[in-house]
C-alpha cells in the first residue's frame, strides 16, 4: 500500500470513528428519550455548547406527527418569546453605538405616547417592569381587539397597571415599543437590523430563511405545533402581527441557536464586557428585589429571564412553554432544547440535564 493510500485509509477511519462517537446513543440520548416519553413530547432538537464549542446535537421524535416526518438537522422550530433575547442584544448594540441610553425615558425616542407612559425607561421596557398595559391577552394569546390597529388604539386608552419599577409583569407592548425604537435609531426595520447584525454574523441561514412570521409563514422543514387538550394531542397555531414580531416571531434550529450563543460570547455582537453585564443583569424593582416567572426563573434582564442563585446561575430565554436556552456562564455550558409541544416546558428539566456536566447543578433546581 502506498503512503498516500495509507493516509487516505487512516483519514477515513478517523472520520468514521469520530462520527460514530458523535452519533451513537449515550446517557444524554437516554435522558432526552425518557423525558420525551414522560412529558409526551412529539419532537425535540438538542444542542449543547461547552467551552465555546458544540459538543452534542440530537434530533428526536416527530417534527410532523400526522405524516410521521422525523426531526432532523433541517427541522426548524418556532422559538416564540426567545425572540426577545435577540431584541435585547439589538438594543444593547444601539447602546454601544451611542444611540441609546437604558436609563432614558421612552419619550426621548418615541413621540405621541400617553403621558403615563413617557417616564418609563428603556430598561423597564426590556425587563417587563414598565406597568404599561398589554395589547395581548396572555391567557388566550390573542390581541385585545379584532385588529392590530384597533388593539393599539385600545391599549393607548387603558390605565397603567402599576407604577414603573413596582413589579414584574410580562407584557408584549413593551417589545412593540422596543421594536419601534430599533426601527428609528438603526435606520432600518428591526427585522433587517437583527438579521444583519446578528443572524448573518452567526451564519444562521435557516433562521434567516424562516423569517419572523412564526406559524403564519410557510417555512420549509418547519415542525408542527402541538398542545394537549383534554388529554388529546391537537394542532396549535399562533400568529402575532408584524409590530409584535420583536416579541415572539422567530423560528430556528438548536444548532443555529448554539452558534448564536457562541457568537454572542465571542463578542461578535457586543464588544464591551459592560454590555454583556447589562444584557444579563436582572432588573431591580423599586423595593430592591427582582421579579420573574417562577422560583427558578426569578429575575428578568434585557430580554433574558435569569436564574439567580449562589451556585450555577444561568440566563435562560424561554418560549411558548416549548423551548428554552439555558446559558451557565460560570460553567462555560449552554443547553438549547427546542420542542414542538406547548407545555413541553424544557426549562423545568434542563438543570437536570446540565447535571450530567456539572453534577451539583441539578441539586439547585
Amino acid at each position: 500500500m502506498t503512503e498516500y493510500l495509507k493516509k487516505v485509509c487512516i483519514a477515513i477511519l478517523l472520520f468514521t470513528f469520530s462520527n460514530s462517537l458523535y452519533a451513537q446513543p449515550d446517557s444524554i440520548d437516554a435522558f432526552i428519550k425518557n423525558i420525551m416519553q414522560k412529558r409526551k413530547i412529539p419532537g425535540l432538537q438538542l444542542a449543547i455548547v461547552r467551552d465555546g464549542k458544540i459538543i452534542k446535537t440530537g434530533n428526536y421524535g416527530w417534527a410532523n406527527v400526522q405524516d410521521s416526518i422525523p426531526v432532523n438537522d433541517n427541522t426548524v422550530f418556532t422559538i416564540n418569546s426567545i425572540t426577545k433575547a435577540f431584541t435585547g442584544v439589538a438594543i444593547m448594540q444601539l447602546v454601544e453605538a451611542g444611540k441609546l441610553d437604558l436609563s432614558a425615558p421612552v419619550a426621548a425616542y418615541l413621540s405621541n405616547l400617553p403621558q403615563s407612559w413617557r417616564a418609563v425607561t428603556i430598561q423597564q421596557l426590556l425587563s417587563h417592569t414598565s406597568g404599561i398595559p398589554d395589547m395581548v391577552d396572555e391567557e388566550e394569546s390573542v390581541l385585545i381587539a379584532a385588529t392590530e390597529e384597533e388593539s393599539w388604539k385600545k391599549v393607548l386608552q387603558l390605565p397603567v397597571d402599576f407604577k414603573p419599577g413596582e413589579r414584574f409583569s410580562y407584557n408584549q407592548t413593551n417589545y412593540l415599543l422596543l421594536g419601534r425604537i430599533i426601527d428609528t435609531l438603526s435606520g432600518m426595520p428591526f427585522i433587517e437590523f437583527i438579521t444583519k447584525e446578528q443572524l448573518q454574523k452567526a451564519g444562521m441561514a435557516k433562521t434567516i430563511s424562516a423569517g419572523f412570521g412564526a406559524t403564519k409563514t410557510v417555512i420549509p422543514h418547519a415542525a408542527g405545533g402541538y398542545v394537549y387538550r383534554k388529554g388529546k394531542l391537537s394542532n396549535m397555531f399562533f400568529s402575532l402581527p408584524p409590530s409584535l414580531q420583536t416579541a415572539a416571531g422567530m423560528s430556528s434550529t438548536a444548532t443555529e441557536m448554539a452558534n448564536w450563543i457562541i457568537a454572542l460570547q465571542n463578542q461578535q455582537f457586543l464588544k464591551k464586557q459592560s454590555s454583556m453585564v447589562s444584557l444579563w443583569a436582572p432588573a431591580v424593582l423599586n423595593n430592591g428585589k427582582t421579579g420573574g416567572f417562577s422560583d427558578l426563573l426569578n429575575g428578568y434582564a434585557a430580554g433574558w429571564p435569569v436564574v439567580s442563585r449562589a451556585e450555577h446561575p444561568a440566563v435562560a430565554p424561554v418560549g411558548g412553554g416549548r423551548s428554552a436556552v439555558f446559558v451557565y456562564p460560570e460553567d462555560n455550558l449552554s443547553i438549547i432544547i427546542l420542542t414542538n409541544l406547548s407545555g413541553g416546558s424544557p426549562d423545568v428539566f434542563i438543570d437536570e440535564l446540565a447535571g450530567l456536566f456539572i453534577p451539583s447543578g441539578q441539586e439547585n433546581h
